[in-house]
C-alpha cells in the first residue's frame, strides 16, 4: 500500500476556497490562486513577490524531488500548521506544506509560506510535540522573514538565495547530505558568507517565536530545547555528519541555554499532550521508509513507549500491503469503533479496499464516513478515484469539488482529469490536466495541454471551456516567467 505514496505528486493547502456550485461545475475549473503581482512600492508588495517566488520555487522543486504522496498525512499536516498559524505572528501569506520521500530528518521554510518536511522528522520525533517544535521554529522563520529582512535587500538577493537553496535541497533531498549546502554555498558564495553573521541571531529569532507559537497552541515549549538535546546526541552519535537539518540548523550550547531561559520565563498551560493521531501518522512515515522491509518499521516503533492501537495500525498497513486486505480490514474496523472521532482510521479503511480492488466496499466506506465527517479530504479523493471505475459523471462532480477546496493539490487534478475525459467533457479533461502539470513544474507541457483543450473546445462549441482557457493561459505565461528565474 506505502510504495503509492511515494511518488512525486504530494501537496497541501491551507486556508480553502469555498466549493462551486452545482450548477457550475461545467462551466469552470477551479482556479488555483492567483500569484500577486510584482510591484516594489511598499512593503506589502516585498511579501507579494516572496508569494510569487515562494510557489514557483515549490513547482520546481516538485519536478525534481521525491515527494512523499501520502493524503492522510497531508491532512494531518495540514491541520498542525492550522493549528499553529493563529500564533506564530505569520499573516498575509497561506502556508502550503510539502512532503518529501526522504528517511532524513529534516524540514525547511521558504519565502512565500512553503513548508517541507520530511518523512524522517516524523521516525526521528517519537512524540508529538517534538515534531511540533520543528514545525514552530520553521514557522519562525517564515515570521521573521529570515530571508529578506529589508526591501532593498531582497531585491538584490532573494532570486538567487531561493535558486541556491533550490539545488542545495533538491541534491539533500536525494540523499546528497553534506553536499546539499555545498551546493547551496558553491552557487551563492557570497550570498551564504553575508548571510553567516546573521544565522545565530536569526536561528534564536525563529527559536523564540516558535517558543511562542508552542505555548500559544498549548503544546510544551520544553520540547524544543529537548529535541534540540536530542539532535546534539546525534551529532556526537555520527561522528560528525550530521544530518541535513543540523546543517542548516546548527545546534549549539548557547543556543540550547538560551532556549532553556526563555522555556523557564514562560507560564504555559500545557493543554496538549502527544496523540494517538500522531502516533498513527508517525507509523505511516515509518512504513513509508521502510516499505521494502516492513518488519524494521516494526522493529522501530517497538523501541518506543507507542500506544498499541497504534501498534495495532502498523500491522493493519503491513499486512494491507502483504496482500492481506480482509485482515486489515478487520483491525481498521475494531480501530474505527474504539476511537470514532480519529477520521485517518475509516480513510485508511476505503484507501485499502480501493487498493485492494474491493471498489463497491471503498464507496460504500467512504459515503458513510463523509456523511458523519463531511469534507475530509483524504475520504473525498478515494470516493472520486472509486467512482472513477463505476460512475465517471459521480466521480468528476465530487472531484472537481474537491479542486475547488483544494487548488494546489496536483493529485486531485490528475484523477479531475481522468474524470472528466470518461464523463464526455474533453476540453475540461485537458484543462484539469494542464493544470496538474504546472502544479508539479511542467509548464511548458502544462501550456501544450491548453493549447490541445483550446482545439477542443473550438471543435465542440464549448464556449465557456475557451473562455477559461484564455483566462488560464495569462495566469501560466505569469508562472513560466517567475519559475524561469531559478534555471
Amino acid at each position: 500500500m506505502q510504495r503509492r505514496y511515494l511518488t512525486c505528486l504530494g501537496i497541501v493547502a491551507l486556508c480553502l476556497a469555498p466549493a462551486p456550485s452545482s450548477a457550475a461545475l461545467d462551466l469552470e475549473l477551479p482556479e488555483p490562486p492567483e500569484l500577486p503581482s510584482l510591484v516594489s512600492s511598499n512593503t506589502q508588495a516585498v511579501s507579494g513577490e516572496e508569494v510569487r517566488l515562494g510557489r514557483a520555487w515549490l513547482r520546481q522543486f516538485r519536478a525534481r524531488a521525491p515527494i512523499w504522496q501520502d493524503p492522510i498525512t497531508r491532512e494531518y499536516v495540514d491541520s498542525l500548521v492550522a493549528r499553529l498559524l493563529p500564533y506564530s505572528q505569520l499573516s498575509g501569506i497561506r502556508p502550503i506544506t510539502t512532503l518529501v520521500a526522504s528517511d532524513q530528518l529534516n524540514a525547511f521554510a521558504v519565502p512565500g509560506g512553503v513548508i517541507g518536511i520530511n518523512a524522517g522528522l516524523f521516525a526521528f520525533a517519537d512524540r508529538e510535540a517534538p515534531m511540533v517544535s520543528v514545525v514552530a521554529h520553521e514557522l519562525g522563520h517564515l515570521s521573521q522573514r529570515h530571508y529578506a529582512r529589508g526591501k532593498a535587500r531582497a531585491e538584490q538577493t532573494q532570486i538567487p538565495a531561493m535558486a541556491a537553496m533550490l539545488a542545495g535541497m533538491l541534491i539533500a533531498a536525494g540523499g546528497g547530505g553534506d553536499a546539499g549546502i555545498a551546493a547551496a554555498m558553491g552557487s551563492q558564495a557570497a550570498f551564504i558568507q553575508d548571510q553567516l553573521a546573521y544565522s545565530r541571531r536569526f536561528e534564536r529569532e525563529a527559536d523564540r517565536a516558535g517558543l511562542q507559537t508552542m505555548a500559544g497552541a498549548g503544546y510544551d515549549p520544553q520540547a524544543m530545547v529537548d529535541m534540540f538535546r536530542t539532535m546534539q546526541r546525534m551529532i556526537a552519535l555520527q561522528g560528525g555528519n550530521p544530518p541535513e537539518f543540523l546543517l542548516t540548523h546548527p545546534v549549539t550550547e548557547s543556543r540550547i541555554s538560551d532556549a532553556q531561559g526563555r522555556v523557564d520565563q514562560m507560564h504555559t498551560d500545557v493543554t496538549r499532550g502527544d496523540s494517538l493521531e500522531y502516533q498513527l501518522v508517525r507509523a505511516r512515515a515509518l512504513l513509508a521508509i521502510h516499505d521494502r522491509d516492513p518488519r524494521r518499521a516494526l522493529t522501530r516503533q517497538s523501541r518506543d513507549s507507542v500506544p498499541e492501537d497504534a501498534s495495532r495500525y502498523l500491522r493493519a498497513l503491513i499486512d494491507a500491503e502483504q496482500g492481506h486486505a480482509g485482515k486489515a480490514l478487520e483491525t481498521l474496523d475494531a480501530l474505527s469503533r474504539q476511537h470514532p472521532d480519529l477520521a485517518m482510521l475509516p480513510a485508511t479503511a476505503a484507501q485499502i479496499a480501493l487498493e485492494a480492488g474491493r471498489i463497491d466496499d471503498a464507496i460504500t466506506r467512504s459515503r458513510h464516513q463523509l456523511r458523519l465527517m463531511p469534507g475530509y479530504a483524504p475520504t473525498t479523493l478515494v470516493l472520486g478515484e472509486a467512482l472513477l471505475q463505476r460512475d465517471p459523471d459521480a466521480a468528476y462532480r465530487v472531484l472537481h469539488d474537491l479542486a475547488g477546496r483544494r487548488p494546489e493539490d496536483p493529485q486531485v487534478f490528475a484523477l479531475l482529469a481522468e474524470a472528466a475525459g470518461h464523463s464526455e467533457r474533453q476540453a475540461w479533461g485537458h484543462l484539469a490536466r494542464a493544470e496538474q502539470l504546472q502544479l508539479t513544474g511542467h509548464i511548458d507541457r502544462g501550456i501544450e495541454q491548453l493549447d490541445v483543450a483550446k482545439k477542443v473546445a473550438e471543435q465542440s462549441g464549448d464556449t465557456n471551456a475557451l473562455s477559461r482557457i484564455e483566462q488560464r493561459r495569462d495566469a501560466f505565461t505569469d508562472y513560466r516567467e517567475t519559475m524561469e528565474k531559478f534555471r
